[in-house]
């Protein structure tokens, strides 16, 4: 390890950072895994005239935002002795469900190895959420947030990529003005900004998240009955929102795993445009058994049983191009065009992706 490198690897240390790392501080070295395999240290980029460090995250809209930037910034540099590392500094247990409102996947380490692939990441995307112990030793206080490190690994930059998450906003390129002038032997103009974003989602939040999962588990769960009329007005979807629709039957041996993963997503999606439906095909006599599922679930969404005894015209009402087979998802953007169906058990990522797809991944 070089002289006057502080050491940071892993611990039983809880709690959030002291504060940010100064300009003029020594990098703090770290031995983190990445999403392609390997294991990453200082010593892993000793070559690079200029380290820049980014905390960022998958779900945060705002660091989403910046992702192609990420890239970019990356690209821009590749062979000029500039290396571009991220870490995920969260915790993906203390990440509320409504937290995730703009992204198909969570902070686990799992799911950033699906985010670096989807995105095409060319630079080490590394995992801190199961101690933190980097994360506190630099302290980012939201996510995206930079830290330039100069030939001697001493802190020359330290906050925001630059100066708006909107790309034809940015008037201010911090982050490269930063790396320019350390290429050039020169003084970095601007040594600090104001990082922004989402927060930093340390240990200590798990308790928030749980207590978020004890209150939808307590919400009022429903059941009305619908016939054909009412069941081809559901998927006309008149309404402003994105409708998920989600035709089950106790019957189905996947009906209990597919609530759990619709009720997730409603969870995730609720606090934006987009709502969430559940068809029993069940006949009327089944309702109590259909009612005790649902509650069993916590599916405290709009709740239809259909009162009929044929399973197949409540699906011909609702999707003519299903397959016949429960259960049956089908996500429906306001005025009817569909976006997504699968009958059968359906995928859960492919689903989010196109929830995603069309609210949008960053703020407006």
């Amino acid at each position: 390890m070089a002289a006057g490198l502080l050491a940071f690897t892993s611990g039983s240390q809880v709690g959030r950072a002291a504060g940010t790392l100064e300009i003029g501080s020594p990098a703090p070295d770290f031995s983190l895994p990445g999403v392609d395999g390997k294991t990453y240290s200082l010593e892993s980029f000793r070559d690079a005239q200029v380290l820049v460090v980014l905390f960022t995250c998958n779900h945060c809209p705002t660091a989403q935002a910046y992702e192609d930037r990420f890239k970019q910034l990356a690209a821009a540099y590749s062979g000029k002795k500039v290396v571009v590392v991220a870490i995920s500094p969260n915790d993906p247990e203390a990440v509320r469900l409504d937290e995730l409102g703009y992204s198909d996947l969570g902070d686990s380490f799992e799911d950033m190895k699906i985010r670096a692939k989807d995105k095409a990441f060319a630079f080490p995307y590394l995992y801190d959420g199961e101690q933190q112990t980097v994360s506190r030793a630099y302290g980012p206080v939201a996510t995206p947030h930079v830290f330039v490190f100069d030939r001697a690994r001493t802190l020359r930059y330290a906050g925001r990529f630059d100066n708006s998450e909107k790309p034809d906003r940015v008037r201010s390129h911090d982050t490269r003005d930063a790396i320019e002038a350390l290429l050039a032997g020169k003084a970095v103009p601007v040594e600090t900004t104001k990082a922004f974003g989402c927060s930093i989602k340390w240990s200590d939040k798990r308790l928030s998240a749980k207590k978020a999962m004890d209150a939808w588990a307590k919400e009022e769960v429903g059941l009305t009955l619908i016939d054909e009329k009412g069941l081809r007005e559901v998927a006309k979807n008149d309404g402003g929102k994105l409708r998920l629709i989600y035709l089950w039957a106790t019957s189905g041996g996947h009906a209990a795993d597919g609530l759990a993963e619709v009720v997730t997503m409603n969870r995730m999606y609720r606090r934006r445009d987009f709502e969430l439906v559940t068809i029993s095909a069940d006949p009327p006599a089944a309702k109590d058994m259909a009612l005790e599922v649902l509650k069993a679930e916590h599916v405290s969404s709009t709740n239809y049983l259909f009162g009929g005894n044929d399973p197949r015209k409540a699906m011909d009402a609702v999707d003519r191009k299903s397959s016949g087979s429960l259960p049956h998802t089908v996500l429906v953007a306001p005025g009817g065009t569909v976006l997504y169906r699968k009958s059968g058990p359906c995928e859960p990522l492919e689903v989010k992706k196109a929830i995603v797809g069309y609210l949008g991944r960053t703020y407006k």
